[in-house]
């Protein structure tokens, strides 16, 4: 990382565009139901059109698309993000795919069904923050968008509200496609950091957890595990979190760590020095180089990552991930 005040940037423009990735909320139940698959085959087919072309066939004044990652680089991508009705109600039971065109012309490419996936946990790993926040996150949309090189790129959803299609204009800037981040990817070493710990606290586990109440996932110091045991590393600030999806994804590596803890050795990194804004980053979060939160590391036996997820994630995608870190298979 090059400095403090790029990062701080980023983290910023990231946890505005989360903020409104989050809002409206709706019971787990709700958040439960899945709507249909999107078919690729119910999307306009874009072939000899420009995105501005293929938008102006639609019906305008449709819902807004809000990215929840910001790290993208050339080669498949799992893009997350929120799709709201222009009152900011959260819609999460429209099948939608994407388009995805080069900012200055080329061609359109698309369209990309998206997936639904349901934050919910079950009701023994909700904290009392999550359940109390009307505006926590409880789903998110997943679309595996493909880039062919770096650059700026412009995103529309097309979205069948009961039937009928129409266009929803991504908020924010184009999206930026990078050669390399600086963030870890998959086949890396993850950088060699230390956590903290339950014991090197004293017991006082609100030094190192914003969560209420505290997660079990300070046990271990990551350097005394990483490299000879999977490690599922989940940095995220519950309390402090500006995209209100730092709680939910807590939440669910706790689940997923009841269910598996077994295979893996999970930790929650918290995100600020002394869990104060204006402290800055903890030297662990600058380590991986984040720009954003919530980010959870996936890493192998050999202390490679082995699968990373931007933003929010489902219980089944974190699932997933702890599978490429193992090697093992479930099934689905």
């Amino acid at each position: 990382m090059t400095g403090v005040r790029p990062a701080i940037r980023l983290f910023a423009a990231a946890a505005v565009a989360l903020t409104l990735a989050s809002c409206g909320g709706g019971s787990a139940e709700e958040a439960m139901t899945p709507p249909p698959p999107a078919n690729p085959a119910d999307f306009p087919d874009p072939k000899g059109k420009t995105l501005t072309e293929l938008r102006t066939e639609l019906p305008q004044g449709g819902p807004v698309l809000s990215p929840s990652v910001s790290v993208l680089e050339p080669g498949k991508n799992r893009f997350g993000f929120g799709l709201f009705d222009r009152a900011r109600r959260q819609i999460a039971d429209a099948p939608i795919a994407l388009y995805v065109e080069p900012v200055g012309g080329g061609d359109v490419q698309g369209p990309f069904p998206a997936r639904y996936e349901s934050l919910a946990v079950k009701p023994q790993f909700q904290s009392r923050g999550t359940a109390s926040d009307p505006d926590a996150a409880r789903s998110v949309y997943v679309a595996d968008l493909p880039f062919k090189k770096p650059g700026a790129y412009q995103v529309l959803g097309v979205v069948d509200l009961d039937g009928r299609l129409v266009a929803a204009e991504s908020a924010g800037a184009p999206l930026e496609v990078t050669k390399n981040s600086e963030v870890p990817d998959i086949g890396d070493p993850a950088p060699k950091i230390s956590t903290p710990t339950e014991e090197s606290v004293g017991g006082d586990v609100s030094q190192i957890d914003t969560r209420v109440p505290p997660s079990d996932m300070h046990e271990v110091d990551f350097a005394d595990v990483v490299g000879k045991q999977p490690v599922m590393l989940l940095f995220a600030t519950p309390a402090l979190c500006q995209s209100r999806v730092c709680g939910p994804v807590v939440d669910v590596a706790a689940q997923v760590k009841a269910a598996h803890e077994d295979e893996a050795d999970f930790i929650h990194m918290e995100i600020y020095n002394d869990n104060e804004l204006e402290q800055g980053f903890r030297p662990q979060v600058r380590a991986f180089n984040l720009p954003t939160e919530p980010w959870l590391f996936a890493i192998d036996r050999d202390g490679k990552v082995a699968a990373r997820l931007e933003g929010a994630y489902s219980a089944r995608e974190a699932e997933d991930a702890l599978e490429a870190a193992t090697g093992d298979r479930r099934g689905s």
